[in-house]
């Protein structure tokens, strides 16, 4: 736990640097029980913008091929990463994070699947709903936008800039029970792109035409 309270503080101090962070709505995230952070995947940096305006500790999910390297697989899962086996549903990887559920914990998902190549949201795959039922765990939309700006896909380094992070409403394990898969979805991916309107409006930022 030492450990990565100091590893979240050296990328609260990373961040801050070089991205000028902002922000918002922190207190929608629950303060006690289980909840699934879902967010819009814009670039690498995403896992840790989520995770470090955050006093809970969060888990990830990455593929299982970054674990390949020795040391850097010794890295992420030092910091609550679990590996997920890509192209196929990955059972075990499933029964993981529905147990870190159900001891309380927060677990952090993309359901894009894959980073943007535009900036845009694409719709989410409906998966992950079964994983927020069985975990019985609220529901947390998180914007991230900016970070496709400092670090898009097709570049191999990141450059400075600022990155706007919103969580918003959480919706409740109650409310979660009584949706399906497609619905939660469909709720979560029109919620992100409407969010994401907002703040680019915001900070002067020309909105995305969905």
């Amino acid at each position: 736990m030492r450990w990565f309270r100091f590893a979240r503080w050296c990328c609260k101090v990373f961040c801050n640097l070089f991205f000028r962070m902002r922000v918002y709505g922190r207190e929608n995230v629950p303060d006690k029980d289980a909840f699934v952070l879902v967010g819009n995947h814009q670039s690498f940096l995403d896992p840790i913008l989520c995770g470090i305006p955050l006093k809970r500790p969060l888990y990830f999910l990455a593929r299982d091929s970054l674990f390949a390297n020795r040391f850097f697989g010794w890295l992420i899962s030092s910091v609550n990463t679990i590996p997920v086996r890509q192209g196929k549903a990955d059972l075990s990887a499933m029964k993981v994070v529905i147990g870190k559920l159900k001891e309380g914990y927060g677990v952090c998902l993309f359901p894009e699947g894959t980073r943007t190549s535009d900036g845009k949201i694409v719709p989410f795959k409906p998966g992950f709903g079964l994983l927020c039922r069985r975990g019985e765990a609220a529901v947390v939309p998180v914007l991230i936008d900016g970070s496709f700006e400092c670090w898009p896909r097709h570049r191999k380094i990141f450059s400075p800039g600022r990155i706007v992070v919103c969580y918003g409403n959480a919706i409740t394990a109650g409310e979660v029970a009584n949706m399906s898969d497609r619905e939660l979805a469909e709720l979560l991916t029109d919620t992100l792109r409407r969010m994401q309107t907002k703040s680019r409006l915001k900070h002067g930022k020309k909105p995305y035409n969905y």
